[in-house]
């Protein structure tokens, strides 16, 4: 596995992780308060690809205190990733959750570097009650940080499958174990995704597949109108699976995710001179 850190004009630093094959690039993107880490797996299932796994801004070992936390932002990291490391090909984005909707902004901000989209319990809708964000922030701040080890942070954390993933990347200070993110970082992070997408969505213009767990985020009415407002979009509900069914469901959302690519994306196609 290669590291790679890119640096953007307002001074973040954006790690990147690179595994696998010469062949069709494909970019995944982890959800909020996560990192490239839990998308490892899913990047090792994926053997006959160039996988490039992006920390964004706030997360992992990207720069953890960004300024500027807009979906813009977000966005315009992932395309100069694509644009330093594709090698002149158009890539497939993978995201889950957040990473689902930085990956749709970034197919509907710039189709021309972008084959195919894979949203995992993603949707465009955004949320009108400032709690669900304010909930999340207080949740982050409630963690007793530092851990003294990884019992104790999983004793704190329990047993779902995120938490595994969250233990993992814990990081090791001389005070204990700490999270690689902010809690109010996470916080204004999801008050922008929470800000209604649908213009973008009923743009969007590449060929594009939402995923959803049986026991995700979202109603069957919000999963429904998604799909409502942009037909082309090809839905997969998956027989089990939590939001996290990328941790949680693995082999049924690998499968899927092979499928779909085999049939639709990861082409591999030069992208026009720019």
């Amino acid at each position: 596995m290669n590291t790679h850190f890119i640096q953007r004009p307002d001074g973040v630093s954006a790690a990147v992780d690179e595994i696998g094959s010469d062949g069709p690039v494909v970019v995944l993107l982890h959800g909020l308060a996560g990192s490239s880490r839990e998308m490892i797996p899913t990047a090792r299932a994926l053997s006959d690809h160039r996988v490039l796994m992006v920390d964004q801004r706030g997360h992992g070992r990207t720069t953890r205190r960004p300024e500027d936390l807009s979906r813009a932002a977000f966005v315009c990291d992932v395309i100069a990733v694509i644009e330093e490391l594709s090698q002149g090909q158009r890539v497939t984005l993978v995201g889950q959750s957040m990473g689902a909707h930085t990956a749709f902004l970034v197919a509907a901000t710039r189709p021309d570097l972008v084959d195919g989209l894979v949203m995992l319990e993603g949707h465009v809708a955004g949320n009108e009650d400032p709690e669900e964000a304010a909930g999340l922030g207080r949740y982050f701040a409630s963690w007793p940080a530092p851990f003294a080890d990884e019992k104790t942070a999983r004793e704190f954390l329990g047993d779902e499958a995120i938490v595994d993933a969250w233990v993992a990347d814990l990081k090791t200070t001389p005070t204990g174990l700490v999270p690689r993110f902010d809690a109010d970082i996470m916080q204004r992070t999801i008050e922008a995704v929470h800000e209604p997408s649908w213009e973008q969505w009923q743009k969007l213009s590449v060929p594009t597949v939402a995923i959803f767990a049986k026991n995700g985020m979202f109603s069957e009415a919000e999963k429904s109108e998604l799909i409502r407002r942009r037909p082309d979009t090809h839905r997969v509900d998956l027989s089990r699976g939590s939001h996290d069914a990328h941790l949680d469901n693995f082999e049924e959302w690998i499968g899927v995710l092979q499928l779909w690519m085999s049939r639709e994306g990861t082409r591999g196609t030069t992208s026009p001179e720019r």
